[in-house]
C-alpha cells in the first residue's frame, strides 16, 4: 500500500508574504508585473512538483494610506488572466484562482473558469471567498458591504448556480459530426432555469462543461459560517491556524462536518498556510528571519497591526505592551476569523507591539516555521502525521528566492521521506489532489426520475 503523500500549493502573492519583502535585497520586485518573471516563478513550482499555483486577489487598490503607501502587492494582475497565459508555459501544474461572490456574477464565473479549464487540460481550481473590506464595495456602488451572514448566504446560492451552468452541457454534448452537419446534441444541451433569492439565471452556459467536471472548489474562511460553507461545498480549504493545536481542532471539526452532507473525509483537502524561512543551517534561518524584520517599516508594522485586530495602535510606542483589548467580533462585518486569530496570539504571548508586528509580517497569523531543510520538514511531517493537516499552502517571504529555497531545498527532503512526489502521476488538478471528478447532476437528477 502506498504511503500517504501531502498535498502542496504554492501562495504566490507578488513579490512575497512579507511585508518587507519587496526590499529584500534578492527580490524582484521590478518584476511585479512582467509575465517573464510570473512564468519562471510558475516553472519553478512545477519544478518542485506543487500541486497547485494559488493566487490571492482583493477587488480594491491601496488608496491613499500608509499601507498601500509602502506595500507591492496591491499592484497585481486580474487573476484568471495571469492563470490563462500561465496555462500556455506550464504542462500538469493547478491553476487556482480567487474570486469573490460578492462583486461577481454566476455566469461570468463559470465561463471564465470553464474556458480556463478547457485551455488548461483541466487544471483549474477556484478559490470561492466574500470580499470582506469596504473599499470593494466602494468600487462596485455600494456605500456598504453586505452583511457578513449574508454574504455566505450569498455565496452558497453562487456555487450552487455555477455548478448549474457548468451541467448545462453534458460531457458529450458536442457531437462535432461533419457529415451529418450536427455540431451538437441540442437535447444535451440544456436551459439552468435557476431562480433563487439572489440570483436568476436561464443559461445555458456558452462554452461545453469543464474537463474536470467542476474545476476544484476551494475556500479559506475559518468562522462559523465560512467552516459550513466549506463543508457542504469546498474540496479544498486553505485555513489560518497558528498553532497545531489550533490545527487539529479545525482539522478534526471540517472533517467531523462532513457526514451531514453525505461526503467522506477523503474528498476534502485541508491545507493550512505555512509561511516558511528556510536557511541551509538554523543559524543561516535566524539570520534570514532577522533580515526579514528589518526590512519592515514601523509605521507600516503598526498600520498593518492595527488593521488585523481592529485595534488602533497609532497613539503607542511601538516597544508599548500591546493592549489587547479587541472589538467584539460578533459585531464586526470584515473578516471575523482573523480578529480571532489575532486573540489567540495576544492571549498566549506576552508581546510588544513591535514584536507582535514582527510575528505576524509575514505569515498574518497563518502558522510561521523556519529552520533547516530538515528542521522544516519535520515540522510539517508533525502536522501532517499527526491530524492537522493533508498539506500546505506555502507563503514564500520574498520571490524568487523565498520560493528557490522551499523548492530545492525542502522538497528533496520531503521526497526523500517519502511524504510528496517524485513525478505528477496525473495531468488534472483533480489527480494531483486525489479528487474524483464529478457527475453531471441535472443527467444525474433525471436518470433517478426515469428509474
Amino acid at each position: 500500500m502506498q504511503q500517504r503523500q501531502m498535498n502542496l500549493g504554492a501562495f504566490f502573492l507578488i513579490p512575497g508574504h512579507h511585508l518587507g519583502g519587496w526590499r529584500h535585497p534578492e527580490a524582484s520586485a521590478e518584476k511585479v508585473l512582467s509575465f517573464d518573471f510570473m512564468k519562471e516563478l510558475a516553472q519553478t513550482a512545477e519544478r518542485g512538483k506543487f500541486d497547485m499555483i494559488f493566487i490571492g486577489d482583493e477587488l480594491k487598490g491601496a488608496g491613499n494610506s500608509e499601507i498601500g503607501r509602502h506595500l507591492a502587492r496591491y499592484t497585481s494582475f486580474e487573476p484568471t488572466t495571469l492563470l490563462s497565459a500561465l496555462s500556455t508555459v506550464t504542462e500538469k501544474i493547478g491553476l487556482a484562482a480567487t474570486l469573490s461572490t460578492t462583486f461577481n456574477e454566476p455566469f461570468h464565473v463559470a465561463r471564465k473558469l470553464a474556458s480556463i479549464d478547457h485551455l488548461s487540460g483541466g487544471r483549474v481550481g477556484w478559490n470561492v471567498v466574500t470580499s470582506s473590506m469596504s473599499a470593494e464595495a466602494h468600487n462596485f456602488g455600494q456605500g456598504n458591504l453586505m452583511l457578513h451572514e449574508e454574504r455566505y448566504l450569498r455565496a452558497a446560492e453562487f456555487m450552487e448556480v455555477v455548478k448549474g451552468l457548468w451541467d448545462t452541457y453534458e460531457d458529450d454534448a458536442l457531437v462535432i459530426d461533419k457529415k451529418t452537419g450536427i455540431f451538437s446534441d441540442a437535447d444535451k444541451i440544456q436551459p439552468l432555469d435557476y431562480q433563487g433569492k439572489w440570483f436568476s439565471v436561464k443559461g445555458p452556459l456558452n462554452i461545453a462543461r469543464p474537463p474536470q467536471g467542476y474545476p476544484v472548489m476551494i475556500q479559506a474562511g475559518t468562522s462559523e459560517a465560512g467552516r459550513e460553507l466549506a463543508a457542504r461545498s469546498a474540496e479544498a480549504v486553505f485555513a489560518a491556524c497558528h498553532t497545531f493545536e489550533e490545527a487539529r481542532e479545525y482539522y478534526s471539526d471540517m472533517k467531523g462536518r462532513l457526514a451531514k452532507y453525505g461526503r467522506s473525509p477523503e474528498e476534502f483537502k485541508i491545507m493550512p498556510g505555512v509561511y516558511p524561512i528556510v536557511g541551509r543551517t538554523e543559524e543561516e534561518a535566524n539570520e534570514k528571519e532577522a533580515l526579514m524584520n528589518e526590512l519592515v517599516l514601523p509605521k507600516l508594522g503598526v498600520a498593518f497591526l492595527s488593521g488585523l485586530t481592529g485595534i488602533d495602535l497609532s497613539g503607542y510606542s511601538i516597544d508599548d505592551p500591546f493592549p489587547g483589548i479587541f472589538p467584539d467580533s460578533s459585531n464586526n462585518n470584515g473578516i471575523k476569523s482573523r480578529i480571532e486569530v489575532m486573540k489567540g496570539i495576544s492571549g498566549r504571548e506576552n508581546l510588544t507591539i513591535r514584536q507582535f508586528y514582527e510575528k505576524i509580517a509575514g505569515a498574518r497569523g497563518h502558522w510561521s516555521i523556519k529552520g533547516s531543510p530538515s528542521q522544516i520538514a519535520d515540522q510539517l511531517e508533525y502536522w501532517f502525521r499527526e491530524g492537522a493537516a493533508d498539506g500546505f499552502n506555502v507563503m514564500p517571504p520574498y520571490l524568487p528566492g523565498g520560493l528557490n529555497d522551499f523548492v530545492d531545498l525542502v522538497i528533496p527532503e520531503l521526497q526523500q521521506r517519502g511524504l510528496f512526489r517524485t513525478e505528477y502521476t496525473g495531468r488534472t488538478l483533480r489527480e494531483h489532489l486525489g479528487l474524483s471528478r464529478p457527475e453531471n447532476q441535472r443527467v444525474q437528477a433525471v436518470s433517478r426520475v426515469t428509474e
